[in-house]
Protein backbone atom coordinates (compact mmCIF):
# COMPACT_ATOMS: atom_id res chain seq x y z
CA UNK A 1 0.00 0.00 0.00
CA UNK A 2 1.11 3.02 -0.76
CA UNK A 3 0.18 6.37 1.36
CA UNK A 4 1.02 9.56 0.06
CA UNK A 5 0.14 13.29 1.76
CA UNK A 6 -1.71 14.22 -1.34
CA UNK A 7 -4.81 12.04 -1.93
CA UNK A 8 -5.34 13.38 -5.60
CA UNK A 9 -4.47 10.36 -8.10
CA UNK A 10 -3.16 12.11 -11.00
CA UNK A 11 -2.89 8.70 -12.99
CA UNK A 12 -4.92 10.28 -16.15
CA UNK A 13 -3.72 13.94 -15.98
CA UNK A 14 -2.76 15.23 -19.55
CA UNK A 15 -4.48 12.56 -21.57
CA UNK A 16 -6.46 14.46 -23.58
CA UNK A 17 -7.15 13.92 -27.75
CA UNK A 18 -3.96 14.08 -29.46
CA UNK A 19 -1.43 13.88 -26.28
CA UNK A 20 0.29 10.58 -26.01
CA UNK A 21 -0.94 7.27 -25.02
CA UNK A 22 -2.02 6.77 -21.38
CA UNK A 23 0.16 6.06 -19.07
CA UNK A 24 0.30 2.77 -16.70
CA UNK A 25 -1.52 3.12 -13.52
CA UNK A 26 -0.27 4.51 -11.16
CA UNK A 27 0.00 7.31 -8.21
CA UNK A 28 1.70 10.51 -7.93
CA UNK A 29 3.75 11.20 -4.58
CA UNK A 30 5.73 13.81 -3.84
CA UNK A 31 9.30 14.11 -5.03
CA UNK A 32 11.74 12.48 -2.80
CA UNK A 33 9.06 10.45 -1.61
CA UNK A 34 8.82 12.57 1.45
CA UNK A 35 5.87 11.34 3.69
CA UNK A 36 5.28 7.94 1.63
CA UNK A 37 4.62 4.95 3.60
CA UNK A 38 6.15 1.88 1.76
CA UNK A 39 6.08 -0.83 4.45
CA UNK A 40 5.30 -1.68 8.27
CA UNK A 41 8.17 -1.93 10.55
CA UNK A 42 8.38 -3.27 14.19
CA UNK A 43 12.03 -1.52 14.45
CA UNK A 44 11.12 2.09 15.28
CA UNK A 45 9.94 5.28 14.15
CA UNK A 46 10.67 8.81 14.15
CA UNK A 47 7.70 11.63 15.19
CA UNK A 48 9.27 14.55 13.56
CA UNK A 49 6.45 17.27 15.30
CA UNK A 50 7.20 15.71 18.57
CA UNK A 51 11.06 15.59 18.34
CA UNK A 52 10.64 11.75 19.50
CA UNK A 53 12.14 8.88 18.27
CA UNK A 54 12.39 4.81 19.07
CA UNK A 55 14.04 1.50 19.20
CA UNK A 56 10.93 -0.92 19.13
CA UNK A 57 8.84 0.19 21.85
CA UNK A 58 11.89 2.54 23.63
CA UNK A 59 12.89 5.85 23.52
CA UNK A 60 16.31 5.96 21.39
CA UNK A 61 17.30 8.49 24.01
CA UNK A 62 16.60 7.10 27.25
CA UNK A 63 18.00 3.52 25.71
CA UNK A 64 21.48 5.81 24.97
CA UNK A 65 21.27 7.29 28.86
CA UNK A 66 20.18 3.99 30.51
CA UNK A 67 21.64 0.85 28.10
CA UNK A 68 24.81 -0.60 26.54
CA UNK A 69 25.32 -0.66 22.96
CA UNK A 70 25.62 -4.39 23.09
CA UNK A 71 21.30 -4.36 24.60
CA UNK A 72 20.26 -1.63 22.05
CA UNK A 73 22.12 -4.29 19.29
CA UNK A 74 20.09 -6.94 20.82
CA UNK A 75 16.98 -5.54 20.61
CA UNK A 76 17.19 -4.49 17.11
CA UNK A 77 18.37 -7.78 16.58
CA UNK A 78 15.86 -10.13 18.84
CA UNK A 79 13.02 -7.88 19.45
CA UNK A 80 13.90 -6.95 23.77
CA UNK A 81 16.46 -6.14 25.88
CA UNK A 82 18.48 -8.81 27.33
CA UNK A 83 18.56 -9.87 30.74
CA UNK A 84 22.38 -10.72 32.45
CA UNK A 85 22.65 -13.91 31.16
CA UNK A 86 21.19 -13.06 27.91
CA UNK A 87 23.94 -10.04 27.99
CA UNK A 88 26.68 -12.23 28.62
CA UNK A 89 25.85 -14.46 26.02
CA UNK A 90 25.68 -11.99 23.47
CA UNK A 91 28.65 -10.78 24.39
CA UNK A 92 30.26 -14.02 23.97
CA UNK A 93 28.86 -14.57 20.43
CA UNK A 94 29.65 -11.21 19.24
CA UNK A 95 32.94 -10.58 20.39
CA UNK A 96 35.06 -13.54 18.34
CA UNK A 97 33.11 -11.93 14.84
CA UNK A 98 35.24 -9.02 15.06
CA UNK A 99 38.56 -10.62 13.87
CA UNK A 100 39.28 -10.49 10.44
CA UNK A 101 38.54 -13.40 7.86
CA UNK A 102 41.97 -15.22 7.14
CA UNK A 103 43.72 -13.64 4.75
CA UNK A 104 41.59 -10.25 4.55
CA UNK A 105 44.13 -8.49 6.60
CA UNK A 106 46.42 -9.18 3.78
CA UNK A 107 44.25 -7.15 1.28
CA UNK A 108 43.70 -3.82 3.54
CA UNK A 109 47.24 -1.59 2.95
CA UNK A 110 46.08 -1.57 -1.14
CA UNK A 111 42.36 -0.77 -0.19
CA UNK A 112 43.53 2.00 2.58
CA UNK A 113 45.80 3.40 -0.27
CA UNK A 114 43.28 3.45 -2.98
CA UNK A 115 41.08 4.83 -0.75
CA UNK A 116 42.85 7.79 0.95
CA UNK A 117 41.17 10.84 -0.73
CA UNK A 118 37.53 9.50 0.60
CA UNK A 119 38.67 8.06 4.04
CA UNK A 120 37.79 4.73 5.36
CA UNK A 121 34.55 4.61 4.38
CA UNK A 122 35.68 4.22 0.92
CA UNK A 123 38.01 1.42 1.48
CA UNK A 124 35.40 -0.38 3.64
CA UNK A 125 32.58 -1.26 0.63
CA UNK A 126 35.43 -3.25 -0.73
CA UNK A 127 36.63 -4.61 2.54
CA UNK A 128 33.36 -5.42 3.17
CA UNK A 129 32.53 -7.51 0.11
CA UNK A 130 35.67 -9.53 0.61
CA UNK A 131 34.68 -10.24 3.97
CA UNK A 132 31.49 -11.64 2.89
CA UNK A 133 33.16 -13.34 0.17
CA UNK A 134 35.84 -14.86 2.60
CA UNK A 135 32.51 -16.09 4.96
CA UNK A 136 30.66 -17.24 1.81
CA UNK A 137 27.32 -14.85 2.57
CA UNK A 138 24.70 -16.18 1.09
CA UNK A 139 21.99 -14.70 -0.58
CA UNK A 140 19.10 -13.26 1.99
CA UNK A 141 16.89 -15.53 -0.88
CA UNK A 142 18.73 -19.08 0.15
CA UNK A 143 19.38 -18.51 3.75
CA UNK A 144 17.11 -19.69 6.65
CA UNK A 145 16.35 -17.07 9.53
CA UNK A 146 19.29 -18.30 11.94
CA UNK A 147 22.31 -17.86 8.93
CA UNK A 148 20.82 -14.49 7.88
CA UNK A 149 21.01 -13.32 11.69
CA UNK A 150 24.64 -14.65 12.01
CA UNK A 151 25.81 -12.73 9.00
CA UNK A 152 23.91 -10.00 10.08
CA UNK A 153 26.18 -10.43 13.33
CA UNK A 154 29.08 -10.86 12.22
CA UNK A 155 28.78 -7.66 9.52
CA UNK A 156 27.83 -5.36 12.81
CA UNK A 157 31.08 -6.97 14.50
CA UNK A 158 33.63 -6.56 11.50
CA UNK A 159 32.68 -3.18 11.09
CA UNK A 160 34.60 -1.36 13.13
CA UNK A 161 37.22 -3.51 12.68
CA UNK A 162 37.96 -2.95 8.99
CA UNK A 163 36.97 1.02 9.84
CA UNK A 164 40.01 1.28 12.14
CA UNK A 165 42.22 -1.06 10.29
CA UNK A 166 41.67 1.07 7.15
CA UNK A 167 42.05 4.62 9.07
CA UNK A 168 45.30 3.82 11.07
CA UNK A 169 46.93 2.20 7.40
CA UNK A 170 46.20 5.37 5.66
CA UNK A 171 48.04 7.13 8.25
CA UNK A 172 51.14 5.05 8.18
CA UNK A 173 50.27 3.19 11.21
CA UNK A 174 49.74 -0.54 11.60
CA UNK A 175 45.96 -2.13 12.51
CA UNK A 176 45.42 -2.79 15.92
CA UNK A 177 43.83 -6.20 17.06
CA UNK A 178 40.20 -6.49 18.26
CA UNK A 179 40.07 -7.03 22.11
CA UNK A 180 37.35 -9.37 23.30
CA UNK A 181 37.36 -8.36 26.75
CA UNK A 182 36.23 -4.58 25.64
CA UNK A 183 32.59 -3.76 25.42
CA UNK A 184 31.66 -2.44 21.94
CA UNK A 185 32.15 1.31 22.10
CA UNK A 186 35.79 1.18 23.95
CA UNK A 187 37.13 -1.84 21.61
CA UNK A 188 36.57 0.49 18.72
CA UNK A 189 37.92 3.32 20.41
CA UNK A 190 40.77 1.16 21.34
CA UNK A 191 41.36 -0.08 17.58
CA UNK A 192 41.19 3.28 16.71
CA UNK A 193 43.99 5.25 18.75
CA UNK A 194 45.86 2.25 19.43
CA UNK A 195 45.60 3.29 23.46
CA UNK A 196 43.00 2.14 26.12
CA UNK A 197 39.95 4.79 26.17
CA UNK A 198 39.00 6.62 29.54
CA UNK A 199 35.66 5.58 30.85
CA UNK A 200 34.30 8.73 30.40
CA UNK A 201 35.20 9.04 26.35
CA UNK A 202 33.68 5.29 26.38
CA UNK A 203 30.29 6.36 27.65
CA UNK A 204 30.60 9.51 25.43
CA UNK A 205 31.04 7.47 22.36
CA UNK A 206 28.42 4.41 23.23
CA UNK A 207 25.85 7.60 24.04
CA UNK A 208 26.68 9.08 20.33
CA UNK A 209 26.79 5.33 18.47
CA UNK A 210 23.26 4.65 20.07
CA UNK A 211 21.57 7.60 19.42
CA UNK A 212 22.83 6.84 15.60
CA UNK A 213 22.08 3.20 15.37
CA UNK A 214 18.44 3.54 13.40
CA UNK A 215 16.58 6.59 12.35
CA UNK A 216 13.31 5.85 10.58
CA UNK A 217 13.16 4.89 6.55
CA UNK A 218 16.32 7.44 5.89
CA UNK A 219 17.76 7.02 2.57
CA UNK A 220 20.34 4.64 2.90
CA UNK A 221 18.29 2.34 5.05
CA UNK A 222 15.72 2.79 2.68
CA UNK A 223 18.41 1.80 -0.02
CA UNK A 224 19.60 -1.25 2.27
CA UNK A 225 15.87 -2.83 2.18
CA UNK A 226 15.51 -2.39 -1.37
CA UNK A 227 18.32 -4.44 -2.46
CA UNK A 228 17.14 -6.57 0.00
CA UNK A 229 13.68 -7.02 -1.11
CA UNK A 230 15.85 -8.76 -4.78
CA UNK A 231 17.35 -11.63 -2.11
CA UNK A 232 20.71 -10.41 -2.50
CA UNK A 233 23.47 -11.65 0.46
CA UNK A 234 23.16 -9.41 3.65
CA UNK A 235 26.55 -7.65 2.38
CA UNK A 236 25.30 -6.10 -0.91
CA UNK A 237 22.84 -4.79 0.94
CA UNK A 238 25.12 -2.89 3.31
CA UNK A 239 27.52 -2.17 0.74
CA UNK A 240 24.45 -0.02 -1.03
CA UNK A 241 23.61 1.97 1.99
CA UNK A 242 27.16 2.93 2.65
CA UNK A 243 27.42 4.54 -0.62
CA UNK A 244 23.86 6.15 0.19
CA UNK A 245 25.59 6.99 3.33
CA UNK A 246 28.70 8.63 1.79
CA UNK A 247 26.24 11.81 0.07
CA UNK A 248 26.97 15.08 1.88
CA UNK A 249 23.12 15.17 2.68
CA UNK A 250 23.21 12.50 4.41
CA UNK A 251 26.20 11.17 6.33
CA UNK A 252 28.82 13.28 5.68
CA UNK A 253 28.11 16.63 7.84
CA UNK A 254 29.60 15.98 11.01
CA UNK A 255 32.86 17.12 10.06
CA UNK A 256 31.32 19.73 7.95
CA UNK A 257 29.62 21.64 11.27
CA UNK A 258 33.01 21.91 13.27
CA UNK A 259 34.82 23.04 10.13
CA UNK A 260 32.12 25.71 10.40
CA UNK A 261 33.15 26.82 13.59
CA UNK A 262 36.68 26.31 12.90
CA UNK A 263 35.18 29.16 10.11
CA UNK A 264 34.20 31.27 12.33
CA UNK A 265 36.90 31.27 14.33
CA UNK A 266 35.95 33.13 17.58
CA UNK A 267 33.10 34.51 19.99
CA UNK A 268 33.54 38.50 18.35
CA UNK A 269 32.77 36.19 14.57
CA UNK A 270 30.21 34.41 15.71
CA UNK A 271 26.85 37.61 14.70
CA UNK A 272 28.91 38.55 11.61
CA UNK A 273 29.68 35.25 10.20
CA UNK A 274 25.44 34.29 11.07
CA UNK A 275 24.35 37.09 9.10
CA UNK A 276 26.27 37.38 6.03
CA UNK A 277 25.09 33.31 5.69
CA UNK A 278 21.54 33.52 6.48
CA UNK A 279 21.32 36.71 4.41
CA UNK A 280 22.43 34.96 1.80
CA UNK A 281 20.46 32.17 1.80
CA UNK A 282 23.31 29.91 2.61
CA UNK A 283 22.87 26.48 4.37
CA UNK A 284 24.45 26.42 8.18
CA UNK A 285 25.91 22.52 8.23
CA UNK A 286 24.51 21.03 11.48
CA UNK A 287 21.72 22.89 11.83
CA UNK A 288 17.77 22.03 10.42
CA UNK A 289 16.50 18.40 9.54
CA UNK A 290 14.13 16.77 6.78
CA UNK A 291 12.01 15.20 9.73
CA UNK A 292 12.19 17.53 13.05
CA UNK A 293 10.36 20.38 13.21
CA UNK A 294 11.47 21.05 16.86
CA UNK A 295 14.83 20.08 18.73
CA UNK A 296 16.64 17.19 17.37
CA UNK A 297 16.49 14.73 20.15
CA UNK A 298 19.59 13.39 19.22
CA UNK A 299 21.11 17.34 19.51
CA UNK A 300 20.05 17.48 22.64
CA UNK A 301 21.74 14.22 24.08
CA UNK A 302 24.76 15.01 22.91
CA UNK A 303 25.04 18.60 23.42
CA UNK A 304 24.75 17.29 27.39
CA UNK A 305 27.14 14.90 26.55
CA UNK A 306 29.85 17.56 25.44
CA UNK A 307 29.20 19.75 28.42
CA UNK A 308 29.83 16.72 30.59
CA UNK A 309 33.35 16.91 28.98
CA UNK A 310 33.57 20.86 29.29
CA UNK A 311 35.92 22.98 27.51
CA UNK A 312 36.42 25.69 25.62
CA UNK A 313 35.14 23.90 22.06
CA UNK A 314 32.04 23.14 23.78
CA UNK A 315 31.47 26.97 24.84
CA UNK A 316 31.92 28.36 21.94
CA UNK A 317 29.57 25.68 19.90
CA UNK A 318 26.82 26.05 22.35
CA UNK A 319 27.53 30.31 21.62
CA UNK A 320 27.25 29.46 18.03
CA UNK A 321 24.18 27.17 18.78
CA UNK A 322 22.16 30.06 20.43
CA UNK A 323 23.44 32.89 18.65
CA UNK A 324 22.00 31.03 15.04
CA UNK A 325 18.54 30.62 16.91
CA UNK A 326 18.14 33.92 17.94
CA UNK A 327 19.24 35.57 14.41
CA UNK A 328 17.23 33.61 12.23
CA UNK A 329 15.03 34.61 14.64
CA UNK A 330 15.48 38.55 13.98
CA UNK A 331 16.79 38.14 10.28
CA UNK A 332 13.56 35.58 9.34
CA UNK A 333 10.62 35.71 11.61
CA UNK A 334 8.78 32.63 11.54
CA UNK A 335 12.02 30.12 10.06
CA UNK A 336 12.70 27.98 12.76
CA UNK A 337 16.19 26.69 12.32
CA UNK A 338 17.64 23.94 15.29
CA UNK A 339 20.67 21.55 15.04
CA UNK A 340 20.83 18.37 14.32
CA UNK A 341 22.55 15.34 15.36
CA UNK A 342 25.73 16.01 13.31
CA UNK A 343 26.55 19.93 15.08
CA UNK A 344 27.12 18.47 18.48
CA UNK A 345 28.28 14.85 16.97
CA UNK A 346 31.44 16.27 15.44
CA UNK A 347 32.31 18.17 19.00
CA UNK A 348 31.66 14.74 20.87
CA UNK A 349 34.16 12.67 18.80
CA UNK A 350 37.02 15.32 18.69
CA UNK A 351 37.00 15.04 22.05
CA UNK A 352 36.63 11.20 22.09
CA UNK A 353 39.86 11.12 19.77
CA UNK A 354 38.57 10.29 16.50
CA UNK A 355 39.73 12.71 13.73
CA UNK A 356 37.63 14.22 11.28
CA UNK A 357 37.92 11.70 8.32
CA UNK A 358 36.49 9.69 11.13
CA UNK A 359 33.77 11.24 12.25
CA UNK A 360 31.02 9.70 8.96
CA UNK A 361 33.22 6.00 8.90
CA UNK A 362 31.93 6.24 12.57
CA UNK A 363 28.46 7.10 12.15
CA UNK A 364 28.40 4.12 9.80
CA UNK A 365 29.74 1.60 12.08
CA UNK A 366 26.51 2.37 14.32
CA UNK A 367 24.21 3.01 11.55
CA UNK A 368 25.18 -0.86 10.24
CA UNK A 369 23.60 -2.36 13.56
CA UNK A 370 20.33 -0.93 12.74
CA UNK A 371 20.98 -1.15 8.38
CA UNK A 372 21.49 -5.36 9.44
CA UNK A 373 18.31 -5.25 11.70
CA UNK A 374 16.56 -3.45 8.56
CA UNK A 375 17.68 -6.48 5.81
CA UNK A 376 16.60 -9.36 8.43
CA UNK A 377 13.22 -7.72 8.87
CA UNK A 378 13.05 -7.18 4.86
CA UNK A 379 13.91 -10.62 4.02
CA UNK A 380 10.93 -11.39 5.90
CA UNK A 381 8.87 -10.28 2.85
CA UNK A 382 8.78 -11.82 -0.69
CA UNK A 383 7.57 -8.59 -2.53
CA UNK A 384 10.00 -6.90 -4.28
CA UNK A 385 10.20 -2.90 -4.24
CA UNK A 386 9.81 -1.90 -7.59
CA UNK A 387 8.76 1.57 -7.77
CA UNK A 388 7.64 3.56 -11.05
CA UNK A 389 8.62 6.16 -12.52
CA UNK A 390 6.60 8.72 -15.10
CA UNK A 391 7.90 9.19 -18.54
CA UNK A 392 8.08 13.10 -19.73
CA UNK A 393 10.69 12.71 -22.74
CA UNK A 394 9.89 13.15 -26.04
CA UNK A 395 6.57 11.06 -27.88
CA UNK A 396 7.22 7.43 -28.37
CA UNK A 397 7.45 5.79 -30.75
CA UNK A 398 9.01 7.81 -33.39
CA UNK A 399 10.94 5.97 -36.26
CA UNK A 400 14.47 5.79 -36.18
CA UNK A 401 16.20 8.30 -38.34
CA UNK A 402 18.46 6.24 -40.64
CA UNK A 403 22.15 6.49 -40.36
Amino acid sequence: MVITSDSTTRAGAGNAAGSSPTPPAGVDVPRGLKGVVVTQTALGDVRGREGFYHYRQYSAVELAERRSLEDVWHLMVFGGLPDTAARAAFAARVAPLRRLPAGLGELLPALARAGRSGGALDGLRTALSLAGAARGVAPLYDADEAARVDDALFVGAVTPTLVAALHRLAHGLAPVEPRDDLPFAANYLYMVTGAEPTAAQVRAIERYLICTVDHGFNASTFTARVIASTGADLVACVVGAIGALSGPLHGGAPSRALDTLDEIGGPERIDPWIREHVLAGDRIMGFGHAVYRTEDPRSRLLRAVAEDFGGGLVAFAVQVERRVVELLAELKPGRELHTNVEFYAGVVMELCGLARDMFTPTFAVARMLGWTANILEQATDSKIIRPSARYVGPPAPQPVPAP
